[in-house]
């Protein structure tokens, strides 16, 4: 392709949108270093912060989300503010002139990607979920091509339309110069008892923290270690909690984990909610598992995530009403059981996808030569 390359990227809200995207973006300026890429996103939403962050250009539209009951007559502010957006963006798309538009799912990968694909720009949608979010079933007869993570997605898209890619994941999670002990140093930890690694997300998981302060008791009295991040939201009452009580001396507490990594290469066992780019972080890593689905996303998408692993013996799942009373008995037994981690961790490490970022980014610039 001779002219100049020029790429729109929609989507965001959560870092399960903004992972992918700005991984799709790196494997596309690593192939092309002159293309230009524009992301557009939720004014007020996480994107609008992290993609800057990453070292690329935002858009910010006002569109956000349905209001439960869909009846509700705050909806219709929701739709006008959709409308808006798509006359913004279709400003933007205009003036910016891409070759190809991708949507990774969220608030603003619906109005742009409608408004590009009436504009006569190719689509490309990546799906992270074993269950299509709303944004991308409403898109799929729009886009030319539809990357998925799981099998048996013709149930949302067009056949002809689906590729098997996988979910891309952070850069520098697979680092093959860490070593165990001095990522367990990092967190205070040694290697000569078993560790857990409970993470929620950067904002954190009521369910998973409470399953912790409600055990603090069975915390102290095994013979493992364990890192908690707690997310930023909840970590001043949990600090406060823990004066209360007393913190453990095996367990090793912050609201953020900056180092991924390390946390990783360090664990032994991780508990995690079932958001799609964890768990591809997971089997990237062949991390043995216990997840714990969160009940508040739409159409229980975390349980259908969760599932495909556990169907194949790839992780264990504890169902977020019963996870205070068994979440930590089951990390206690499941850490100490090295045949049950090996296992877990071999049947993840194949469900694996190596190069999704790269794949996709391929795909991308198809389209664009088109």
């Amino acid at each position: 392709m001779d002219k100049e390359l020029r790429i729109i990227i929609s989507g965001g809200g959560t870092g399960g949108h903004i992972f992918p995207a700005v991984s799709i973006a790196n494997a596309v300026k690593a192939k092309r270093p002159d293309a230009k890429i524009l992301f557009v996103g939720a004014n007020g939403r996480m994107e609008m912060q992290r993609v800057p962050a990453a070292g690329y250009e935002i858009v910010g539209l006002p569109v956000r989300g349905l209001i439960r009951p869909l009846y509700s007559l705050k909806n219709f502010g929701v739709m006008m503010d959709f409308f808006k957006s798509k006359s913004q963006i279709k400003k933007v798309i205009r003036e910016f002139n891409p070759q190809v538009a991708v949507g990774v799912g969220g608030y603003a990968s619906a109005p742009t990607l409608n408004a590009a694909y009436s504009l006569g720009v190719p689509c490309l949608i990546q799906e992270q979920n074993s269950y299509a979010g709303v944004t991308n079933k409403s898109l799929a007869k729009k886009a030319q091509k539809i990357c998925v993570a799981y099998d048996g997605m013709e149930r949302f898209f067009p056949a002809e339309r689906i590729m098997l890619t996988g979910n891309p994941v952070r850069q520098g999670l697979l680092n093959p110069d860490l070593k165990k002990a001095e990522c367990a140093a990092s967190f205070g930890m040694t290697t000569d008892k078993p560790i857990v690694l409970m993470i929620g997300g950067s904002l954190g998981a009521r369910t998973l923290n409470e399953s912790v302060l409600q055990n603090l008791d069975k915390i102290a009295a095994a013979p493992i270690q364990f890192v908690w991040q707690t997310g930023g939201y909840y970590s001043k009452s949990i600090q406060e909690k823990l004066k209360e009580t007393g913190k453990p001396d095996n367990l090793y507490v912050t609201d953020f984990i900056s180092k991924m990594d390390e946390a990783y290469c360090a664990a032994d066992l991780v508990i995690s909610r079932a958001g799609a780019s964890s768990i591809s972080e997971l089997c990237l890593l062949g991390k043995p598992s216990i997840l714990v689905p969160s009940p508040n996303v739409a159409e229980d998408h975390q349980t259908h995530n969760a599932m495909a692993l556990v169907n194949r013996q790839a992780a264990l799942l504890v169902k977020d009403e019963e996870a205070v009373e068994k979440l930590l008995p089951l990390a206690i037994e499941t850490v100490v059981d090295t045949d049950k981690l090996a296992s877990l961790g071999k049947n993840a490490l194949e469900m694996a996808f190596k190069d999704s970022a790269n794949i996709i980014a391929d795909e991308v610039l198809k389209l664009a030569e088109k």
